[in-house]
């Protein structure tokens, strides 16, 4: 039964085309790196995810396909990318679930109706904040900057409404822009806090390792510039991150409020607290269940779905 199991992965897996094969050697690599470490608390564990992609170069733009579709890259990383992907992969292994289910995972995380068969650019969770809000409804995640000490944050998203032009998929697309202002209108009006960026040290006892740390800019009509994993390098609390200066995904070199108080146009940060329990809520995508890549003899049991970042000019991070 393994040896027929095993054909057919070896099998599936010389039948996919060049990029695809190349993503799915890294998974697999991913894997194995991570078998003995799936027990490890869930922020271990995301730390753990994030290291294994240290030297990753940044690639801006790999999710800009069209028509929309999802995009799997683990070769080249932007923030959102990185963060996207360690999420999704350190929930596959807490899951058991085989390289179809973190596909499915990932889709679920991206997506704000991942279950229709067409994706549609609007579809795509691009503000940070409004990621945030889906994927914890969904149970992905938890907004823990309020009780981690956050005050309240208003929000007045318009960027992307406001400049389709820098958008391909906006431009010249008035029904795709309409979606958008509805949308930035709804996400405008929920409950937002963040952590002042002269406050974080006094938080940084209840932030912790594996939190996802997002970056709150000041520039008119966006939320978040920048997104990383938190992490303790000794006793200095930092973050690993895919940065433009270096070109690859980093540790951190400065403490984390040293970092947000250089960077121009930043007020704070958001601290978001992934949630990987053994059952979740989705929107319409169901996950089939598919053999363990840790026990091929013993599928994952079949699981229900309830099932980012528009970044239109370059930041320094």
């Amino acid at each position: 039964m393994k040896r027929t199991l095993f054909c057919l992965f070896f099998f599936a897996f010389l039948s996919l085309p060049g990029k695809a094969q190349r993503d799915k050697a890294i998974y697999e690599r991913y894997c194995t790196a991570v078998k003995e470490k799936a027990a490890l608390p869930t922020g271990d564990l995301m730390v753990e995810t994030a290291r294994f992609f240290l030297g990753t170069p940044y690639v801006a733009g790999t999710l800009e396909e069209e028509p929309e579709t999802l995009v799997i890259n683990l070769h080249g990383l932007d923030c959102m990318t990185l963060v996207e992907n360690t999420a999704a992969l350190a929930w596959s292994v807490k899951h058991r679930l085989a390289y179809d289910g973190y596909v499915s995972v990932l889709k679920d995380m991206r997506y704000r109706n991942s279950g229709c068969a067409t994706l549609d650019y609007t579809d795509r969770l691009h503000y940070t904040a409004d990621w945030i809000y889906e994927n914890e409804k969904r149970g992905y995640l938890k907004d823990v900057t309020k009780e981690v000490g956050g005050q309240s944050l208003k929000l007045d998203l318009s960027f992307m409404s406001k400049h389709p032009d820098s958008y391909k998929q906006l431009k010249g697309n008035p029904g795709r822009i309409a979606v958008m202002t509805a949308k930035e209108k709804e996400i405008s009006a929920r409950p937002h806090y963040y952590i002042p960026q002269d406050e974080i040290n006094e938080h940084a006892g209840q932030i912790r390792n594996g939190d996802i740390v997002c970056f709150v800019t000041t520039v008119k009509g966006l939320d978040i510039s920048h997104v990383g994993i938190v992490c303790r390098e000794r006793d200095m609390l930092t973050f690993i991150h895919a940065s433009t200066v270096q070109k690859r995904v980093i540790v951190n070199e400065e403490p984390l409020q040293e970092y947000v108080q250089g960077i121009k146009r930043n007020c704070g940060i958001m601290i978001v607290r992934p949630q990987f329990s053994t059952y979740w809520k989705s929107s319409t995508a169901n996950l089939n269940p598919f053999p363990s890549y840790f026990n091929l003899s013993n599928p994952t049991k079949a699981a229900t779905l309830k099932i980012w970042l528009p970044k239109p000019y370059p930041i320094s991070v």
